[in-house]
């Protein structure tokens, strides 16, 4: 080989060398996550035109025609708009920001008031499609200026895209966590009191239809049939005083079975062993009627509010007569004592098991009551037993005299 020749394969062999050390193209040194950035930051600007438009369009008219009836309708439309376009956003967010959040709670309102202006009123106060209306309004400038940035930066300073890319959705993210995010706690605390206060609405509406028609089947029916007698005992009372007396003898038992009736319907509402004695006396008072042998404990040094204690008595009335009913237990146990800033009791049997919180059931509607006050209820019933039902309450003191 000649020396001309070994030149030229040394200096191809350099040529090799130096096209393998040489660096990728910089457009290939990014990873997904900086090309998926870049993408949210192009996105910015057309997204920003739009919301822009649709919230100055719908808030203007809306303002300008709020003196008339088609104004504040607008209005609440055009906030419902604006919870659509922030949860796009949040989808874009979500997508290509790796952004971790979750969608708001829905608007609501309760099923009984239902009706355009229970709709309106709900529609206006949202705080949700506010914030989403302050998000797309002020955007346009902010898209305008990433736009311009991100362009600028790919097109003469490769080196620093990545560095541009992460700070500019820094601040998107920011903006989309302020703005568009659920409002934490409180918000799910309100939407947990408004499905309790329909709880309560719905089993105060079920126990004035029971004592209404307790009344109505019972007592009443009974009185009407009294009164009915006691005015044939009358028109006897002459002619056949004998007879008249036979009358009189079958009202008065009538009379003690219609106050019997009645006292059975003031307990099933409040208990007057209760509010004058405690729950000590009046849960064993309630064991007492139950069909199985039942072993009450309560360990309270003071008694809690009124209403907390009607909870609780009345959690464990029903829990016994599910005992009585369905278990086929041979012994029933009930406890009670306060644990700092709750009322605990529990109930268990040593039955068939098999209870549980599908709901319909008797059981779901004491974990809803007891829900509606901010207690928890909790089941364990494995079938072939034993069944332990474990229940807490708020505790709140009793007010003075």
């Amino acid at each position: 080989m000649t020396a001309s020749s070994r030149a030229r394969d040394a200096g191809a062999l350099d040529d090799t060398a130096s096209e393998e050390d040489r660096p990728p193209p910089a457009f290939l040194a990014f990873n997904r996550q900086t090309w998926r950035e870049v993408a949210h930051l192009l996105i910015n600007l057309p997204m920003a035109l739009v919301g822009f438009v649709y919230v100055s369009m719908w808030l203007y008219a809306g303002v300008a025609l709020s003196v008339t009836v088609i104004g504040l309708p607008l209005l609440a439309l055009g906030l419902s708009g604006s919870r659509g376009l922030g949860r796009a956003e949040r989808s874009r967010a979500r997508a290509l920001l790796g952004l971790a959040i979750e969608e708001p709670s829905p608007l609501r309102r309760h099923r009984r008031n239902r009706g355009f202006f229970t709709w309106l009123w709900t529609a206006l106060k949202d705080p949700v499609g506010w914030r989403s209306t302050l998000y797309l309004f002020i955007r346009l400038p902010w898209g305008i200026f990433t736009f311009a940035v991100i362009l600028v930066t790919l097109i003469i300073g490769w080196p620093v895209l990545g560095f541009v890319a992460r700070g500019l959705t820094n601040a998107d993210r920011a903006m989309v966590r302020g703005l568009l995010s659920p409002s934490g706690e409180l918000e799910q605390r309100i939407e947990e009191l408004e499905s309790d206060r329909g709880v309560v609405f719905d089993t105060a509406a079920a126990d004035l239809r029971r004592i209404e028609r307790d009344l109505h089947d019972g007592a009443q029916a009974r009185l009407v049939a009294l009164a009915m007698d006691l005015g044939l005992a009358k028109e006897k009372l002459l002619e056949d005083p004998a007879a008249a007396a036979r009358m009189v003898d079958e009202a008065h038992g009538e009379v003690k079975t219609a106050l019997q009736e009645l006292r059975d319907l003031a307990r099933g509402i409040h208990p007057a062993i209760l509010t004058d004695r405690g729950l000590g006396p009046a849960l064993s008072s309630v064991a007492g009627r139950c069909t199985v042998p039942v072993d009450v404990s309560v360990d309270l040094a003071a008694r809690p509010a009124p209403a907390i204690e009607g909870i609780a008595y009345f959690t464990v009335s029903e829990l016994l007569q599910n005992i009585s009913k369905h278990s086929s237990a041979r012994t029933a146990g009930v406890e009670l004592w306060r644990a700092q800033s709750r009322l605990m009791l529990q109930v268990r049997d040593d039955g068939r098991g098999g209870a549980s919180l599908d709901k319909g059931s008797g059981l779901a509607g004491l974990a809803e009551r007891l829900g509606s006050v901010d207690g928890l209820f909790v089941v364990e019933s494995p079938v072939g037993g034993p069944t332990v039902v474990t229940a807490e309450l708020p505790w709140r003191e009793r007010a003075a005299g």
